[in-house]
């Protein structure tokens, strides 16, 4: 495995470099087949993709971050708008395409035991599972690659959800509660669950008004899984 500070070798182009699938393809073939290990396939978790998904989730954010600051002005983009569009563009929904795109599905089952079984099928369709695993594989490609080739890599690979954050950032919870406010109505937030190990946790909040569940949704932080829960409470009132 090469340090973090070495240079990728030549692969498959992408717009500044080898894309992320490629740097995949390059990896040491026991770190990508851990990078697409879920624990349900391992003996010991240690084995999983948890770890590498805990680093590439720094990287992810660190990556499309830098990214980010130089493309918007300072005086129209302070902090907490930088943050909703970077949340928006790394979240769990787009995640999801991205590990559809570099087949992530299909590097699942490859190393699945029985990649068959109706458990191994329903994970490879589950968002966070897929999130977790492109996590997983930036964390690996950072390891072997360094991080300069992964960071251009991330962001050639999340360049479509980076443009629809820039173009139409969504924050559901503000936009429901602006619906509500006309009918003198209030929105509150209560967490109905956590799974999963700490370092990879996933919260289902539901959006209530006056004590009366108008919607759920799940994230893999609270403030995710409450604009999830919004999206679906404005779906709903929509309807």
């Amino acid at each position: 495995m090469s340090r973090p500070d070495q240079q990728a070798s030549p692969g498959p182009e992408g717009a500044g470099g080898p894309s992320l699938a490629g740097l995949i393809d390059q990896l040491d073939p026991q770190l990508r087949r851990v990078a697409f290990t879920h624990a349900s396939f391992a003996t010991r978790r240690s084995q999983s993709y948890e770890r590498l998904a805990f680093l590439g989730d720094s990287v992810l954010s660190l990556a499309v971050t830098t990214h980010l600051l130089p493309r918007l002005d300072a005086d129209r983009f302070g902090a907490g708008r930088l943050t909703k569009i970077r949340a928006q563009a790394v979240s769990g929904r787009s995640c999801r395409a991205v590990a559809e795109r570099i087949g992530a599905p299909r590097r699942l089952r490859e190393v699945a035991p029985d990649p068959d079984s109706p458990a191994v099928q329903a994970l490879v369709g589950t968002e966070r599972v897929l999130a977790s695993v492109v996590e997983a594989a930036i964390g690996a490609c950072f390891l072997h690659h360094g991080y300069e080739p992964t960071a251009r890599a991330v962001v050639e690979a999340f360049a479509p959800e980076i443009e629809a954050a820039l173009e139409h950032s969504v924050d559901y919870k503000s936009a429901l509660q602006e619906r509500l406010a006309r009918r003198g109505e209030l929105v509150s937030y209560e967490v109905v669950s956590e799974s999963g190990p700490p370092h990879d946790r996933t919260f289902t909040v539901s959006a209530e008004v006056r004590g009366r569940r108008l919607a759920s949704g799940a994230g893999r932080s609270k403030k995710d899984a409450e604009q999830e829960a919004a999206r679906a409470a404005l779906a709903r009132i929509d309807r």
